[in-house]
């Protein structure tokens, strides 16, 4: 059969059937998912998140009081995801801004890491040394960031938004399925440290299992300081000795001075604009935003509207643009206090058009196209933790924030209930190197002392006619920022309604290894097949997004958590 004959069969077919979509997780029920109301909507991956940020604003608070309660309880009930030992993005929106605010509160190198920390005598890299353990762990950011941004915008008394994690570390919870699975695949890191040993394992030195209460009450004790003291009773005093003689103990790099200068900055977010719809997202140190941005500009003027979401000619214009934006991501993106990041040009419509044109019409790009770099094989799960909210006071506000892998770096800091990151492994270990999601690390995102590692992380707001349209974003490494751009060209450029766009099929291409990934063996076979003609790799892998949406109907207000995950939805 031609290829011609084949996508006119496709294209029929296609068009004849609904978008597939994953079926919800087991045990979750639609309800939970999606929400609608017509004062305020709330997606998070955590249904104690979503009950903080609902309660808080039926206390009076503002959408910002509802966001740093729901991050502070979500660091409690997801420890294995995101905590007070992380760090993160975030972007705010309210009526009378000429754009949303964006605040960086990513992780940074402590003063005495260097480029070659993880590498031995001869050069090669050391094994899991950036990965587990005190030499693993950046400088966090998670409180001065969430601290920051309630002092400028928040309503509630600072001590009254931390009440729910507080309640929550200290009276403890059930372990869920998510949680259970996590602690069972780290449990030999966790062991390897008494505090962790202590709060995650039982008696026998056991992982706890489902059902399981587990109960967090040094990180209760940790939040009354922070609640007390603010973002200093983190930074400084006592506290600060406690995480900084921890890291040591075990053999880290830190010093006093790591926590002490640490610092919250504020950015310009990444622009663009998708036939009228504005997009900002994040900038660098996330490399997100820019790519986002760089994937929908290459796709904007083919109209694959006209085809469908599946249909194999969007797959591989899509698909093959992800493949272009991950190579530009190795070869430019870092911290770019540090380097020269050329965001203009990488995100700008002229570059896109240039890339576009080195797309084939009906088949796959090669590999030596895109000069690729050797990269390891990787697991999928569901790292870091994302949420979004709403009001009809046209705000909005979206926040990724993250440990790195499960647990970060395994290590509690004694005495603090802290989970510490790992996150120094998004730094490159030295050109061409790969991170534990297989992006491939170039000189641009080298280790330095202060420098905040690279980022996939894409906190996400559409503005239509200066009013909140969506607030959108996800877990999951370097997936993070295809599964954001395929949801965004899902309601934009597919109009599909909410829950179709969170819940279609996904798939996703970082360039090297060379593979067009689905995340589901739901996978028409017919679309595979053309696919595979066209010279891509199919092959089927769990990508781990969790996506989290609200979106704006006019009067009414929506909330999608998606239905992979154990997320709740809430509007009113």
């Amino acid at each position: 059969m031609s290829m011609y004959k084949v996508f006119a069969l496709s294209f029929l077919l296609f068009s004849c059937s609904h978008i597939v979509t994953v079926p919800l997780a087991p045990g979750e029920d639609r309800l939970k998912h999606q929400q609608v109301g017509e004062q305020a909507a709330i997606a998070t991956q955590g249904p104690y998140a979503s009950a903080a940020a609902q309660m808080i604003l039926s206390m009076g608070g503002n959408l910002v009081d509802a966001a740093v309660a729901s991050s502070f309880v979500i660091s409690v009930e997801r420890p294995q995801s995101t905590g007070l030992g992380g760090g993160g993005f975030l972007l705010y929106y309210k009526p009378g801004m000429l754009q949303p605010v964006s605040f960086d509160f990513r992780e940074q190198a402590p003063l005495k890491a260097h480029s070659k920390m993880y590498l031995d005598a001869k050069g090669n890299e050391i094994p899991k040394l950036s990965l587990d353990g005190s030499m693993a762990v950046g400088v966090p950011g998670l409180v001065a960031g969430l601290f920051e941004f309630h002092r400028q915008y928040g309503k509630l008394d600072w001590d009254l938004v931390l009440g729910p994690a507080i309640d929550l570390a200290e009276h403890g919870f059930e372990v869920y399925p998510e949680l259970a699975e996590a602690i069972k695949d780290r449990q030999s890191v966790l062991a390897q440290f008494p505090d962790s040993k202590k709060i995650f394992l039982n008696k026998e030195g056991k992982a706890l299992v489902q059902g399981d209460w587990l109960f967090q009450k040094d990180l209760a004790q940790t939040l009354r300081i922070i609640a007390e003291q603010g973002d200093k009773g983190f930074y400084q005093g006592a506290l600060a000795k406690k995480l900084t003689s921890s890291i040591v103990s075990h053999g880290g790099l830190w010093s006093k001075e790591d926590l002490s200068s640490y610092k919250v900055k504020e950015r310009t977010p990444i622009y663009g604009n998708y036939k009228g719809y504005g997009i900002y997202s994040m900038a660098p140190p996330s490399s997100g935003g820019v790519h986002v941005i760089q994937i929908l500009n290459m796709v904007e003027n083919d109209e694959l509207g006209k085809y469908g979401a599946q249909d194999p000619r969007s797959v591989h214009l899509i698909a093959s643009s992800m493949q272009q934006a991950f190579a530009d991501r190795a070869a430019h993106l870092g911290d770019s206090d540090f380097v020269n990041v050329p965001i203009e040009d990488l995100s700008s419509k002229n570059y896109a058009l240039d890339k576009r044109r080195l797309i084939p019409k009906n088949r796959a790009l090669k590999k030596d196209e895109v000069t690729p770099f050797k990269v390891k094989e990787i697991v999928e799960p569901d790292h870091t933790t994302h949420f979004s909210m709403m009001n009809n006071k046209g705000e909005v506000v979206v926040s990724t924030q993250t440990i790195n892998g499960w647990f970060g770096s395994g290590l509690v800091a004694e005495g603090t209930g802290v989970v510490m990151n790992n996150e120094m492994d998004d730094f490159a270990t030295k050109v061409g190197a790969s991170n534990l999601f297989g992006a491939v690390g170039g000189s641009q995102n080298l280790v330095e002392p202060k420098k905040r590692p690279l980022s996939s992380m894409s906190p996400t707001i559409v503005l239509k006619d200066g009013m909140p349209l969506l607030g959108v974003g996800t877990p999951s490494g370097t997936r993070i920022l295809t599964c954001v751009a395929q949801t965004l060209l899902n309601v934009l450029e597919f109009k599909m309604n909410s829950w179709d766009a969170v819940s279609a099929l996904r798939y996703h291409h970082q360039w090297s290894p060379d593979q067009l990934r689905f995340e589901s063996d739901l996978l028409p076979e017919s679309l595979k097949e053309d696919l595979t003609e066209m010279g891509h790799d199919v092959v089927i892998k769990d990508l781990g997004c969790r996506i989290q949406l609200v979106k704006s109907n006019g009067a009414q207000l929506e909330a999608v958590s998606d239905p992979r995950g154990s997320g709740e939805a809430r509007a009113w």
